[in-house]
């Protein structure tokens, strides 16, 4: 099973390879001094295997950290060698996204084709489902929707993140499934749009050329200030996970432009229930 590392195991690897680097070390002095390879301690720094607490204890032996950092991380490494719910959906889950968006604080994310996975019915998950993917049999879609439904829990939790969505007006126009699946997917994102934790604007046609027409994205934001912003582009050759500052940075703006342009949270929910009404 590939490790999907998820945001407490990229602090981990951060941290690690801070604390190194702090010392002075390259990969291949540490890899020397613990009588390891390279390519294990580089793995470890850059989230690529799943840490173990005894690698993570001699790391954090050979870098001297203080009592307090040193049980921090070895707590993180506890945290990190447990499996995820997603884990039961390896099959499904072929990224690294749905472990990163269930750590979330806030999710903004802008689509000009589809309503977000978070939001959508089963219906219409089916419908897209079906048409998205060359599937050999109807039992691979039910288990893609069994994996959508579980995902959907997040929004249930105590803790639940905050999911701000922006949707171009072809999502509420397109009658993906057909009219009376869309009419219902319709009504529920309209209930949606009351929930506390859920934020929905269309943005209407007349808006003309905008900052999202080079692709849908979502930005991941979460409430340790150690973790920075993720921005995740999807596409059909690969999805791309971008941390920096500079390019999370230009994402946020990108997403505080089209949602400028875009209509009110109730201005979007009229036009989604007349949309569903039509």
């Amino acid at each position: 099973m590939a490790y999907r590392p998820t945001v407490r195991g990229r602090r981990l690897a951060r941290e690690l390879r801070r604390l190194r680097e702090d010392r002075g070390l390259t990969l291949q002095e540490v890899a020397d001094r613990l009588g390891g390879s390279r390519a294990t301690v580089s793995r470890l720094e850059t989230g690529q295997t799943r840490p173990r607490q005894r690698d993570v204890a001699a790391l954090l032996d050979l870098y001297e950290a203080p009592a307090a950092e040193r049980e921090a991380l070895l707590t993180l490494a506890r945290q990190t060698g447990q499996r995820g719910w997603w884990t039961a959906y390896v099959d499904v889950f072929t990224g690294s996204y749905v472990a990163l968006e269930d750590e979330a604080s806030e999710i903004r994310t802008w689509d000009a084709q589809l309503i977000h996975g978070l939001l959508q019915t089963e219906d219409y998950a089916r419908a897209v489902i079906s048409a998205g993917r060359l599937l050999p049999g109807p039992e691979d879609v039910d288990r893609r929707i069994a994996a959508r439904k579980a995902r959907q829990a997040l929004l249930d939790r105590p803790d639940a993140p905050h999911l701000h969505a922006v949707f171009d007006e072809a999502v509420v126009r397109r009658p993906v499934g057909g009219p009376a699946v869309m009419s219902s997917q319709l009504l529920a994102l309209a209930k949606a749009a009351r929930r506390p934790n859920v934020t929905i604007h269309v943005l209407p046609y007349d808006a003309g050329a905008h900052a999202g027409l080079d692709g849908r994205f979502t930005i991941l934001s979460y409430p340790n200030p150690a973790d920075p912003d993720i921005a995740y582009v999807e596409g059909t050759m690969g999805d791309v996970y971008l941390e920096s500052a500079e390019e999370t940075g230009q994402h946020r703006k990108r997403f505080d432009q089209i949602t400028a342009l875009a209509l009110s949270p109730a201005e979007s929910t009229r036009l989604i229930v007349e949309a569903a009404k039509e």
